[in-house]
């Protein structure tokens, strides 16, 4: 049996191609896929090859879908046929084969499958914010305003952050950040920026950060920004060293917190605090889009034909201002 996939075939080209689907597995669940989102950051780094990506082609992405449960293999006791579900880490494909420690309920009939696509890549945005330890009415700040980061400054707003800083390059995102609920949405290349925030923050700086674009230097920027006692989450994967950074004047002295928050570095089985498991963290998610918390009609703007996989990663490869929420439709796909 075949499957129709997006696969990275070579640095800088994607392609919609046709591959082998293997047989189900005793403790495998086949899924077809009706939405899959593309996390921008993390699939342009692997579609142009960067360092600190997996070695060699063809690459295969895709790590948040929804789809419905079509066939479970005989030691599969959670799902059924019919089955509404997240699949984490699948793939680009109109059907997904997966383990079911991997593939999540979705229990909301009031939620669509487009935004439920996205809850995957939200949940990292949570976990880099939960690693923070935010509190009520310290101010917070996210920088960069891709999928993750405009998820993270949602739940940094709902967390109860004032105020509440968005930094991009981009006049289209600083202006999404500020639909979604940001206080100040400010361009950190602008000559007084670490000043501005200053200003905004009463002279203090920054309490919670969340670095969400892996550069080098806005990790060096977050720094200046962050307040005495202050906690970055270096959620962006920072894969280029590019950028030095004086750790006695900036972190040392100040008592600046730098964490790790690669979505890896999760607990397995139980959350404790400031530390979900990943299916916690998407349950919470889905709720908070199911009550109305989270408004995923300010964050989604656009969905793509699978078909037109190679135009739409020219466009995240070329287009400064590719769309931060962005998914393919696969329900028409055979």
């Amino acid at each position: 049996m075949k499957r129709k996939a997006i696969l990275f075939t070579k640095p800088s080209v994607a392609e919609f191609c046709e591959v082998d689907l293997p047989e189900v597995a005793d403790d495998l669940v086949l899924v077809k896929t009706e939405f899959s989102a593309i996390s921008g950051g993390t699939e342009k780094a692997n579609l142009l090859g960067l360092p600190n990506t997996p070695a060699g082609f063809p690459r295969w992405l895709g790590y948040s879908s929804c789809g419905r449960v079509v066939k479970v293999g005989e030691k599969v006791t959670r799902f059924k046929e019919g089955d509404r579900v997240l699949v984490y880490h699948g793939h680009h494909t109109n059907y997904n084969l997966h383990h079911e420690q991997e593939i999540f309920h979705v229990p909301y009939d009031n939620i669509s499958s487009l935004d439920c696509s996205f809850v995957l890549i939200a949940a990292m945005g949570l976990g880099g914010l939960r690693k923070t330890r935010i509190e009520l009415g310290e101010s917070g700040m996210v920088f960069g305003m891709g999928i993750l980061g405009v998820f993270a400054l949602n739940f940094m707003k709902l967390s109860g952050a004032l105020p509440v800083i968005a930094a991009d390059l981009s006049e289209k995102r600083r202006a999404l950040a500020l639909e979604n609920g940001a206080d100040f949405a400010l361009d950190p290349t602008s000559a007084d920026f670490v000043d501005q925030v200053k200003r905004i923050t009463d002279g203090t700086g920054v309490n919670a950060i969340v670095e969400v674009t892996g550069s080098s230097k806005a990790m060096r920027d977050a720094l200046s920004c962050a307040s005495k006692q202050a906690r970055i989450a270096l959620l962006g994967c920072t894969r280029v060293s590019d950028c030095s950074v004086d750790y006695y004047t900036q972190v040392h002295c100040p008592g600046v917190q730098l964490i790790g928050a690669h979505n890896f570095v999760r607990p397995k089985v139980d959350s404790y605090p400031y530390h979900w498991t990943n299916l916690d963290d998407c349950n919470a998610i889905m709720k908070m889009m199911s009550t109305g918390r989270i408004d995923c009609k300010k964050i989604i703007t656009e969905v793509a034909s699978p078909v037109d996989a190679t135009k739409v990663y020219d466009r995240l490869i070329n287009d400064p201002d590719f769309p931060t929420g962005i998914a393919f439709d696969w329900r028409n796909i055979e």
